[in-house]
């Protein structure tokens, strides 16, 4: 732990004397940073102009209609242009095309790219000469391609498929000529690979063609020789003979039923007829026989002639009825071959009934050929559709290799790039750029100086000067939120003396320190050449213990971060005041470093009565005090009860809460103080929100006791009070196994609380017993059924 004087904490920088030292050492500034300008101009006197040219190449396909094949489609874009122009860059700086560029302007000559010393002067080949290093020697074709790739610069222009070839050279028309010469060489290579891929194509698709021809006339022949060895000829559209065989019986035998059908029903029609009395002459059968005919026209010649004899004689005149005898003869004959009709008719029908069973029987037949028909059509299809498809492939295959040998036979094959716009020599050169170069000298030069000179006068401490005590007026929030008058005789609280306090803290052992190190105490003020504070310089168990509060501290530090996320924010700040002021029971505990004599033993405060749930909440809710730390006379569930009833008051007052089991002993499926101090879990694994997300949760945890020698519990609580508003702290029944003593020194108030059946005087002396255990201050709480009795 680390400690500054009054003097360097209450320090502060003179801005007017930083500002003076630099206008004083203004002239000495404005000399030097001349002078860098001018050795920096006079260095760019001997670096040789450049001049620069540009030449710009678009990517894209270069297919139409006229050139495209008639199956394929036109190219489209699939959103990985940047992908396709990286590459395109790639092969511009490619080996290949720089060296067809190198043969074609003969660079192999030209002095500034063969390394001969024409490029000008060089820094780094002046140092290497003068230390006697010479370069390693490559070949010239190595060393025009390292030199041309210095001065060429390949770039995309944003969100664009064009390529800008940037050369820079000494010569301006050579560089312009370097320019379009690596992208017509670029544009070249290009339309000879599509050109060789395609030739390559070809050469695939003959040798495809040469077999696949002889796999279709395989599949062919299999197809013919089938057919022939399981007689399966087809007819017209494509049908087979069975087929054809079947639809016609099957038409024959519904043309004969028809038929029968007829003939029946128009027999059967004329005997009824005839049976019913029921002139026949309107059946078209028997209309349509001569004999019918000539036998009603002869009744229908008497019928006229009876009824001209009936105007002049009588129906029992002989001539009337040997008219009328007539007339029923021919009925009677028209009935007679009424009946030869219907037997003609039936006869009929029953000569296509038989034709219809015969129609059947071959139908029968035709069936079961059918079915083995069937049954050899389907190895038929396959045989076919194999033969399909290899006469498919063959004729797709046939179709592209005739389109790609006449592309490679007419060169006729357009690259997927093309030069947009040619460079041209440039009239200014392109480097060094003197004023940027003079602009970044000056501005590096006055920065550093200043620099320089701010940081002397910050180290020898001439710009350090002490900073004046600052008023601080109290706020609202300073104000005590309460009059002494408002609490009870056994509620107020003397500050003891500061060499009580300190002759308390000394008593305690030193192995307790980093326990009592977090607490929060009140500050004991030691002069400097007291004896307390030299002992404390030569005493190197403090500076142990200085140690352990540094960590502590950390912790505590780690902690806040890991639980802000799960509680309110409370101004710690606003707190503070009230906390300090306010609370009746503020343990005692030295300061960490600064150790007095011993001096007479403190007094222990006594209570002289019971303080109740309700001025314990009061308190809570007044800010009286944040830390309740509950034990215990008889039984935990004691605590469980008075907790419960302090964190619903404090939820109920719109307080953050956090309540933590170090007492119940019953092991939990979250992660808790048990797994906190075995060092199973981090500060963040065991703080839960409780089942309604209303308050903070510590649980028991999964571990049978929390470890006696683990501060991490202590220092959790204490994080807690300054995260959270109410901190209720649960340490089961006072005894061997209770966890209260690993909380000593908590900057909170220790309520004993006494169960329904407890005897005061039991309860007294257990509190008696903490008192000699180390504890200030112990305040005895009774549950509400003994506060009623």
């Amino acid at each position: 732990m680390t400690y500054e004087s009054p003097a360097v904490r209450d320090a502060r920088i003179d801005v007017s004397a930083v500002l003076g030292a630099v206008i004083a050492r203004l002239p000495r500034i404005i000399i030097v940073t001349l002078v860098l300008l001018a050795l920096a101009f006079v260095a760019m006197m001997f670096l040789p102009r450049l001049y620069e040219s540009s030449a710009s190449i678009l990517v894209e396909s270069r297919s139409n209609v006229y050139t495209r094949a008639a199956n394929e489609q036109a190219p489209t874009s699939n959103g990985n242009e940047t992908g396709v122009v990286s590459s395109q860059i790639e092969l511009i700086k490619s080996r290949d095309t720089l060296l067809k560029v190198i043969d074609q302007l003969d660079l192999r000559s030209v002095p500034e790219f063969n390394g001969s010393g024409g490029g000008g002067f060089s820094p780094i080949a002046m140092i290497s000469s003068l230390l006697g290093r010479k370069a390693t020697p490559v070949s010239i074709d190595e060393t025009v391609l390292d030199n041309l790739l210095g001065r060429m610069t390949v770039i995309q222009e944003r969100d664009s498929r064009i390529i800008s070839v940037l050369v820079r050279s000494q010569d301006p028309q050579l560089a312009a000529d370097i320019a379009n010469a690596v992208a017509y060489a670029h544009v070249t290579r290009r339309a000879q690979l599509s050109i060789s891929d395609t030739a390559e194509a070809s050469g695939w698709l003959l040798d495809e063609i040469g077999r696949l021809r002889v796999s279709v006339k395989e599949a062919e022949t299999a197809v013919a020789n089938y057919k022939v060895s399981n007689d399966l000829f087809t007819g017209p559209n494509n049908t087979s003979l069975v087929d054809q065989q079947l639809s016609t019986i099957a038409g024959q035998i519904n043309a004969a039923q028809e038929r029968r059908n007829q003939a029946a029903s128009r027999a059967a029609l004329i005997r009824g007829m005839l049976d019913r009395g029921q002139s026949i002459e309107g059946v078209s059968d028997v209309r349509d026989s001569a004999v019918i005919q000539n036998l009603s026209e002869e009744k229908a010649r008497l019928r006229s002639e009876k009824a001209q004899k009936a105007a002049t004689l009588l129906p029992s005149h002989p001539t009337m009825r040997a008219i009328t005898a007539q007339i029923e003869e021919l009925d009677a004959q028209i009935s007679a071959e009424g009946r030869r009709v219907a037997d003609a008719l039936e006869a009929e029908a029953q000569i296509e009934g038989d034709l219809q069973a015969s129609l059947e029987a071959d139908l029968t037949r035709t069936k079961t050929s059918a079915s083995t028909a069937t049954q050899d059509g389907v190895t038929l299809d396959g045989l076919q559709r194999e033969a399909k498809a290899q006469r498919d492939l063959l004729e797709a295959y046939l179709l592209r290799y005739n389109e790609a040998f006449s592309k490679t036979e007419t060169n006729s094959a357009l690259p997927d790039v093309r030069v947009v716009s040619e460079a041209a020599p440039s009239v200014v050169p392109a480097s060094p750029k003197t004023q940027m170069i003079l602009l970044a000298v000056g501005i590096v030069a006055l920065a550093g100086q200043i620099g320089l000179i701010v940081f002397s006068e910050l180290i020898s401490g001439r710009a350090i000067v002490p900073a004046a005590e600052p008023q601080r007026n109290l706020d609202e929030l300073d104000a005590q939120p309460f009059s002494e008058a408002e609490l009870e005789p056994e509620q107020r609280w003397e500050e003891p003396a500061v060499a009580e306090a300190a002759s308390e803290a000394l008593s305690e052992p030193v192995a307790e320190t980093a326990y009592l190190a977090p607490v929060v105490a009140p500050e004991v003020t030691l002069p400097p050449e007291s004896d307390a504070a030299v002992a404390l310089e030569q005493d190197p168990i403090m500076a142990v213990a200085d140690d352990q509060l540094e960590s502590a501290s950390e912790a505590k530090a780690t902690i806040k971060a890991l639980v802000s996320e799960l509680a309110r924010p409370v101004n710690v700040q606003d707190a503070t005041p009230v906390a300090a002021m306010q609370r009746p029971e503020p343990s005692v505990a030295a300061p960490p470093r600064r150790p007095v004599e011993p001096a007479a033993p403190v007094s222990k405060p006594r209570l002289a009565g019971l303080i109740s749930k309700d001025d314990l909440a009061s308190d809570l809710m007044l800010g009286r005090t944040h830390l309740v730390v509950l034990a215990a006379h008889n039984a935990n569930a004691d605590c469980e009860a008075l907790a419960e009833q302090l964190v619903g008051d404090a939820l109920g007052r719109g307080l953050s809460v956090a309540l933590v089991d170090a007492g119940s002993a019953r092991p939990s499926a979250e992660l808790g103080l048990t797994d906190l101090s075995t060092d199973a879990a981090s500060f963040g694994d065991v703080v839960h929100k409780s089942a309604d997300n209303s308050f903070a949760e510590i649980p028991w945890g999964r571990g049978r006791a929390i470890a006696r020698h683990s501060s991490k519990p202590f220092t959790l609580i204490e994080a807690l009070g300054d995260i959270y508003e109410v901190v209720v702290l649960k340490t089961g029944k006072v005894g061997l196994a209770s966890t209260l003593p690993l909380f000593q020194g908590l900057d909170g108030r220790v309520v004993l609380i006494a169960g329904p059946k407890d005897d005061l005087q039991d309860v007294s002396d257990t509190r008696e017993q903490l008192y000699d255990a180390g504890f200030a201050a112990v305040e005895i709480a009774a549950l509400d059924s003994r506060v009623a009795a």
